[in-house]
């Protein structure tokens, strides 16, 4: 019998209800305009990201999964100061329960942290998705992903997993382009004479920051192998 003392059938009618609520009621969805230019302020699809905040860096990440046809688009603002935290997480997009539940619970574990600590979650979460249906042992693991072990069953289905998991691969690609471009802001005032540099992921995905992100089949690869 599970922590619960419920039957497997009945913790997943749990699950799914928990699913459906987040779906029903999301978190941090709000509608996203273009992006905006520092310079000028108008709109572009190939401009920089502006913040809300001064002391903040924004990156913007449009994500698209072709099997289900979800997509969202996820635009993070991390602080300037060490450690680096999440200081704002909002998101826009469409798409199936298991895509909307999954932005939702992920806005709501990751806001606020650090980035070192959303990603350490973003990790905890990937596990639980490899999972194929057993769930994560360790209570350290659960009690981070709280509701989100909701998604131990959808670890068992491989085209759920890359619903699951959209939108975490949004707040990667989008936290890799707001460090980029505060490196590249910085970089001549304060960096330079540090001798910094951006992490490599965040240089590599500056260098594609104005293309569209599609999960493919090999997101779920690891699941079923």
């Amino acid at each position: 019998m599970n922590d619960f003392d419920m039957s497997d059938q009945d913790l997943e009618q749990m699950y799914q209800e928990v699913i459906l609520d987040a779906s029903r009621h999301p978190h941090g969805r709000i509608s996203l305009t273009p992006d905006a230019t520092e310079a000028d302020g108008t709109a572009s699809g190939t401009s920089t990201v502006l913040a809300s905040h001064a002391s903040c860096s924004a990156g913007r990440s449009h994500q698209f999964n072709p099997t289900c046809g979800d997509e969202v688009t996820v635009h993070v603002e991390v602080g300037h100061e060490e450690p680096r935290r999440i200081e704002r997480l909002v998101w826009d997009g469409q798409g199936c329960s298991i895509s909307q539940a999954s932005l939702s619970m992920m806005t709501d574990m990751v806001n606020g942290k650090t980035v070192d600590d959303a990603m350490a979650s973003f990790a905890v979460f990937r596990r639980l998705m490899q999972s194929r249906g057993a769930g994560l042992d360790d209570d350290k693991d659960n009690d981070i992903l709280g509701d989100a072990t909701a998604f131990q069953g959808v670890s068992r289905y491989p085209m759920r997993i890359k619903c699951a998991l959209l939108g975490w691969e949004g707040l990667k690609d989008s936290l890799a382009k707001a460090l980029a471009q505060d490196g590249a802001a910085m970089g001549g005032a304060n960096d330079a004479g540090r001798g910094k540099t951006p992490p490599d992921n965040a240089t590599e995905a500056s260098d594609n920051q104005t293309s569209d992100n599609q999960v493919t089949d090999t997101e779920a690869s690891d699941s079923e192998a």
